[in-house]
């Protein structure tokens, strides 16, 4: 008697999916090119220059010195007296607000099935972001305590 072969072919399985360190699938995968590489990569870049800025922000506010106690006009003044700190807390503001609406816009892209209602929903934070970056660059650049009333000319 001959041994009996299975001439079936099984299906082809499709590979598996790449899992992170806890066994879970791993996040957006990097996009292959385009408009899309450039926003996943300013993400990833602009989130290690935000840690920087932020912690940077928070021990020398808020840790350092005396603490929030001493954060007051005069302070604010006296530090925005350098070049360098407005540049510090502008660039904190800039790239704060542009990884915030991009990762708005992601999350849209994300949730927001009808096409139109993702292109509303991102014209509004695309709208909300440019109008409050150009009014903390107006502050950032244009602070001068003399002309505050009530404060010593």
């Amino acid at each position: 008697m001959a041994a009996r072969t299975d001439t079936r072919i099984a299906p082809e399985q499709p590979p598996p999916s790449p899992r992170g360190v806890l066994g879970y699938r791993a996040g957006r995968e990097r996009p292959a090119g385009g408009w899309e590489l450039w926003t996943w990569l300013f993400m990833r870049i602009s989130g290690i220059v935000l840690l920087f800025l932020a912690v940077g922000h928070v021990l020398i506010m808020h840790v350092g010195g005396e603490g929030v106690s001493r954060v007051n006009f005069a302070f604010v003044a006296t530090r925005w007296s350098s070049p360098f700190w407005r540049t510090w807390d502008w660039a904190l503001l800039s790239l704060a607000l542009l990884h915030g609406i991009n990762g708005l816009r992601v999350v849209v892209q994300d949730y927001v099935r009808p096409v139109a209602w993702r292109f509303a929903v991102n014209m509004l934070f695309y709208v909300v972001g440019f109008v409050l970056f150009v009014l903390g660059t107006v502050v950032v650049f244009t602070f001068a305590p003399s002309r505050w009333p009530g404060v010593a000319r």
